[in-house]
């Protein structure tokens, strides 16, 4: 197997954002969505990452992402809207939700913003990152197609449907919580079965219901709930919030990316957002945040642990050391994004952290 190479992040997330400017996507959602996937690496969390490029552009030139068609206010009052997509970019719609609803919930403290027509809008802790940026509290949501059975069944119904979770602090990391409701997001098993690795036990089950550690096998199946019945629980009510109250697909009606090449994926999220200036001066709610994750740090830990993390501190420092060190991308990818680069004249290894790792012939 050949080596990873590693990339800069900022001139990998450029790279990214000319192939899509050069596939026909305006710059402002070319930016937006490449920042979202490049993030994803930053913080280790590859299955959501560049390796999703290849297919977004299938998709555009499929026809089936409108990025030509604005986002669209449906109905909204003082704290609550809905957005329809318009089956534009999932990342794009993501961020107009969610200035709308920070904007909204600076007014009366608390506000929601619903979405339908929309796809795959990569990490919920892409969109809480930049509500802790504006001192706010943020929960997001989003359906996704079928991969998860309800608890004592084994064929998909409902998505792995995550959840997001960022709360600011003072000088200490934020609050920074961004789950599947399943055991593993199903992108790590694509990810696993790309690279030609078993999977652990408990991750999944093949399309008969069985248990299974081959990543082909479960990508033919099912993953399972977190935590049995209660991940099963909170996936539906998730399900519930993005799909069935926005008007957007829900359980079988949300489209698969890799597999429906008729139909828009209609993907729905939910937003929230609270002003904690509403509640209490910010200073004071950071200092409080402070002494709550100092305190809890400082717990004694069980043998063999060397600290105390909070939810979302393994993804920050990842994210430090991988602006320094590079994004580590396998080379399975390396190839499709070379070979995209190809098609619209822009060479990949120029993102390159060190030029001298290009050694490689890339078949064509």
């Amino acid at each position: 197997m050949e080596s990873p190479l590693r990339f800069d992040w900022e001139k990998l997330q450029n790279f990214c954002e000319m192939l899509f400017v050069r596939t026909g996507v305006s710059p402002e959602i070319a930016k937006i969505v490449s920042e979202s996937l490049v993030q994803a690496d930053l913080r280790g969390i590859e299955s959501h990452g560049v390796v999703r490029t290849l297919i977004y552009h299938q998709r555009v030139e499929a026809q089936m992402i409108n990025h030509t068609k604005e986002v669209e206010v449906i109905q909204e009052d003082d704290a609550t809207l809905l957005i329809d997509g318009n089956n534009n970019f999932g990342a794009y719609i993501g961020i107009q939700a969610l200035n709308r609803v920070i904007d909204k919930a600076r007014k009366r403290g608390v506000a929601i913003a619903g979405v339908r027509g929309s796809n795959h809008f990569g990490t919920g802790a892409f969109y809480a990152l930049k509500a802790i940026e504006q001192d706010m509290i943020l929960l997001v949501l989003s359906n996704a197609s079928q991969t998860m059975p309800p608890s004592g069944g084994i064929r998909p119904f409902i998505g792995t449907n995550p959840l997001a979770i960022g709360v600011p602090a003072g000088t200490q990391l934020p609050f920074l919580l961004d789950m599947a409701t399943s055991v593993v997001a199903r992108g790590k098993i694509i990810v696993a079965a790309q690279k030609g690795q078993d999977i652990p036990p408990g991750w999944a089950l093949d399309k008969y219901g069985n248990p299974t550690t081959d990543a082909n096998l479960a990508l033919e199946g099912a993953v399972l709930p977190v935590g049995g019945p209660k991940g099963y629980a909170i996936s539906m009510f998730i399900d519930i919030l993005s799909g069935v109250l926005t008007g957007a697909g829900f359980g079988k009606y949300v489209n698969n990316m890799y597999e429906n090449w008729e139909e828009p994926q209609n993907v729905g999220h939910f937003f929230l957002a609270i002003d904690i200036n509403k509640f209490m001066p910010i200073e004071s709610f950071k200092n409080r945040m402070d002494t709550y994750i100092s305190e809890l740090k400082g717990e004694p830990t069980a043998p063999g642990v060397e600290e105390i993390m909070i939810p979302g501190e393994i993804e920050f420092k990842g994210a430090l050391d991988r602006k320094e060190t590079g994004i580590e991308l396998p080379i399975n990818v390396v190839t499709d994004l070379f070979k995209l680069g190809q098609r619209y004249d822009l060479d990949l290894y120029t993102a390159l952290l060190n030029s001298k790792e290009v050694n490689l012939h890339v078949s064509e």
